[in-house]
């Protein structure tokens, strides 16, 4: 889960090609002819789908409740094949904690935890349906099977505690990045949340830190610059020997969030070979349509809440106050509330309306425009708060590729964006690494 603004379908997923994608999302839709909407659901078909942020909660992967099955998470099985997702990277995500021997322990528990549920779904639960890729050419030779892709991404390195060899150890659990800092300081780098108050801890990457990007780099795992400071970003790009990615970011020039990576950063980026993959994320993609709508909308929310008998917390800063426990308990009701929100305010007239694909697409094009298209990328942060009108869950997957299609992107664009670069980028890490051996 995350610490920003944090579900349905079932009778149709298992029967569900991927060439009949949900569509749910319908602007501009009443002009669409039906031949590009047919363009759009057959190049669907053709490009992999990949999708680098994907939370999970382990709760999800036992025998009697799993992603096999129709749950409210916004990533399952079936709700990727309804919506054509191919590849979901899960996230081994750890909140940050105390800088402590028990910090650390408790950190690195609950990463193994999560380690432990992604590798049940592919090998307990759903094998049939689902396989763990390590490289670009697993991708693929899983895709071409017709099973779905499962790849595993670490958010904050924090659970590796002061011991690096847990680096290989997480690479050998099947991590393929990792970012070094999530909404705190950590013992390897800055988060960009020190931006608020201008206060920081290791000054960018503390020693331990620039001693983690070598390893990544040996070991052949992609360094994650999302929710490290713009100082620590600087200075993993000096580090590294190898190409590194922004795995659930956006523009600031377009939505002013310290997550969000400034015209600066892109062109480090772009020097360095890198992608940003553009979240589908509210508040990251348009704050200036948010604060509108949270103006309106923020009544309609505490009064479900109230009806539920939790505890609404309407702004980042309250939620920052709660420990990691509290923030687990209200991610459990969070997308909830704001989806009975959303559905209660939708057909009332004049309502501020709610950031959709259409801003995902903006973000998309405007980094195109600034640094290349060989650098942008497409991720949801699902079930971690992320989750915009039109791409609310995976079984709605189908309308970022018809927003591109109705923008004038060929097939062979598309597929760049939604896999391509990603994985050129994981190839060309690999590659570093191989050459080492």
């Amino acid at each position: 889960m995350k610490t920003n603004l944090l579900f349905f379908l079932f009778a149709l997923a298992l029967l569900s090609c991927k060439n009949e994608a949900k569509q749910t999302y319908d602007s501009n839709m009443e002009t669409d002819s039906i031949s590009l909407i047919e363009k759009a659901k057959a190049i669907h078909e053709r490009v992999i789908t990949l999708d680098t942020h994907d939370d999970i909660e382990v709760s999800n992967f036992t025998d009697s409740i799993n992603y096999a099955q129709d749950l409210k998470s916004q990533v399952t099985l079936p709700k990727m094949i309804a919506g054509g997702l191919d590849v979901a990277w899960f996230i081994v995500y750890t909140g940050q904690d105390t800088l402590s021997v028990d910090g650390y322990k408790k950190a690195y528990e609950n990463a193994m935890s999560k380690f432990d549920a992604i590798h049940k779904l592919v090998e307990v639960i759903a094998p049939d349906q689902i396989e763990m890729a390590l490289t670009s050419d697993d991708v693929r030779r899983i895709n071409a099977s017709g099973k779905k892709v499962a790849m595993i991404g670490v958010e904050n390195g924090y659970p590796i505690g002061l011991d690096i060899s847990n680096v290989e150890k997480f690479y050998n659990l099947g991590a393929r990045y990792m970012s070094l800092a999530h909404n705190g300081h950590s013992q390897l780098s800055d988060s960009h949340t020190g931006e608020a108050e201008g206060v920081w801890l290791n000054n960018g990457l503390s020693d331990l830190g620039k001693e983690v990007i070598v390893e990544m780099n040996r070991l052949g795992m992609m360094v994650d610059v999302s929710h490290p400071s713009k100082e620590a970003m600087k200075q993993m790009i000096e580090l590294t020997k190898a190409p590194i990615i922004a795995s659930h970011s956006a523009a600031r020039s377009l939505s002013d969030e310290s997550r969000n990576l400034d015209d600066e950063q892109l062109q480090w980026l772009k020097e360095n070979g890198g992608v940003v993959q553009v979240v589908a994320l509210d508040e990251y993609l348009n704050t200036k349509k948010m604060a509108v709508r949270n103006a309106e909308i923020l009544d309609v929310q505490y009064k479900i809440a109230d009806s539920l008998g939790v505890k609404w917390y309407a702004s980042s800063e309250e939620f920052m106050t709660l420990s990691n426990e509290e923030q687990e308990v209200f991610f459990g009701y969070y997308k909830k509330i704001l989806d009975l929100a959303n559905a209660k305010v939708k057909n009332v007239d004049g309502f501020p309306p709610n950031v959709n694909v259409a801003d995902l697409v903006d973000h998309i094009d405007y980094i195109i425009e600034k640094i290349g298209i060989e650098h942008v990328g497409i991720s949801s942060d699902f079930d971690g708060g992320g989750g915009i009108e039109g791409w609310n869950d995976a079984s709605e997957t189908f309308n970022v590729t018809l927003e591109l299609v109705r923008r004038g992107y060929t097939e062979e664009q598309i597929s760049m964006i939604w896999s391509g670069n990603l994985l050129r980028v994981l190839n060309e890490v690999q590659a570093y690494s191989n050459s080492l051996k």
